[in-house]
C-alpha cells in the first residue's frame, strides 16, 4: 500500500478510498484505515456512503468493486476493466456493420468499445440508451442517433425505465450489439432486474443480435436470467477464454466467435 495520504475534507476521502478499492478490486477496511490515517469506524462510515452509491460492496472484514451474484459495480469501475479484451471484441463485432445499417447499443461497457469504431461509418443510424455513447457519436457527422430516453441512472451513466422500453418497443433496429455480467449454464445473466427488463427489449427489436463478453464473464451466474444464448446470433469473445469455458459454449450449441 502506498503511504498515507490524509485528504482535507469528507467527500475527498471517500473519493480517494473510492480510488483505492477501483485499483485493487477488493482490500481490508483495515488496510483502508492505515493508508488514510482514520479509524477504522470512520473507514466503515465511509464504505457505507460508496456503498449506498452502488460504488464497493462490503463484505465481513473487508470490501471490493468487484461482482457478485447481485452486485455489479458501477460504470466507473466496469471502464477500466478488461480494457484490451473489449477492445479485441469490439473489432470483431465491427465486421457485423455496414454503412446504412441501424445499429442499437446497450449500455455496457463493452459494446461502448464500439464508439470509435461506429464513428468511423457513414450513413449510420444508432440507437442507444447509454449517455457516453451519445456524447462521443454525437461528433461524428456519419450516424444519425437516436436517444432511448427514461429515467437517468448515475451508477451506470445511462436511461432505464418505463419509458426506455417504451422507445425500444417502437423501434426495430438491424443490429443489436450487447452485453452482460455472466453467462452459463446456456444462458446470459446479470445482477439488476431493471436492467434485464431493458435488454430484453433491445432483444426483441433486433433483426441480429450479438453478445459480447469477455472472457471472465464466462462461467459466471448473476441472480437474474436475462436470455437464453440461442437467441443471440453469436456470442463474440476474447482469445482469453479457456477450452473449458469453450466447451461449455459448444455443450449448448452455442455459435461464438473468438476475437
Amino acid at each position: 500500500m502506498s503511504a498515507t495520504r490524509r485528504p482535507s475534507k469528507l467527500a475527498e476521502r471517500q473519493e480517494e478510498i473510492a480510488d483505492v478499492i477501483l485499483a485493487h478490486g477488493s482490500i481490508s477496511a483495515q488496510e483502508l484505515a492505515a493508508t488514510f490515517g482514520v479509524s477504522l469506524m470512520t473507514v466503515h462510515r465511509d464504505l457505507d456512503e460508496l456503498e449506498r452509491q452502488g460504488i464497493v460492496r462490503k463484505y465481513r472484514g473487508g470490501v471490493t468493486a468487484q461482482p457478485s451474484g447481485v452486485f455489479e459495480s458501477n460504470v466507473v469501475y466496469r471502464r477500466k476493466q478488461a480494457v484490451d479484451e473489449k477492445a479485441k471484441i469490439a473489432r470483431a463485432a465491427m465486421r457485423y456493420v455496414e454503412p446504412g445499417m441501424s445499429v442499437m447499443l446497450d449500455d455496457s461497457t463493452t459494446a461502448a468499445s464500439m464508439i470509435p469504431l461506429l464513428g468511423e461509418l457513414t450513413s449510420l443510424r444508432v440507437a442507444t440508451n447509454y449517455l457516453q455513447a451519445l456524447r462521443e457519436l454525437s461528433r461524428s457527422r456519419g450516424v444519425q442517433l437516436m436517444g432511448l430516453g427514461g429515467d437517468y441512472d448515475p451508477l451506470h451513466d445511462s436511461f432505464l425505465g418505463l419509458g426506455c422500453v417504451e422507445r425500444i418497443e417502437a423501434i426495430r433496429v438491424d443490429v443489436l450489439f450487447v452485453s452482460t455480467s455472466a453467462v452459463a449454464d446456456g444462458g446470459a445473466f446479470h445482477q439488476e432486474e431493471r436492467i434485464v427488463v431493458v435488454k430484453r427489449a433491445m432483444i426483441r427489436a433486433a433483426t441480429r443480435r450479438y453478445l459480447l463478453v469477455d472472457h471472465t464473464k464466462l462461467g459466471r451466474v448473476a441472480l437474474h436470467r436475462l436470455a437464453p444464448l440461442a437467441e443471440f446470433d453469436q456470442v463474440i469473445v476474447d482469445d482469453g477464454a479457456s477450452r473449458q469455458q469453450l466447451a461449455a459454449l459448444e455443450q449448448h450449441d452455442v455459435s461464438y466467435q473468438i476475437a
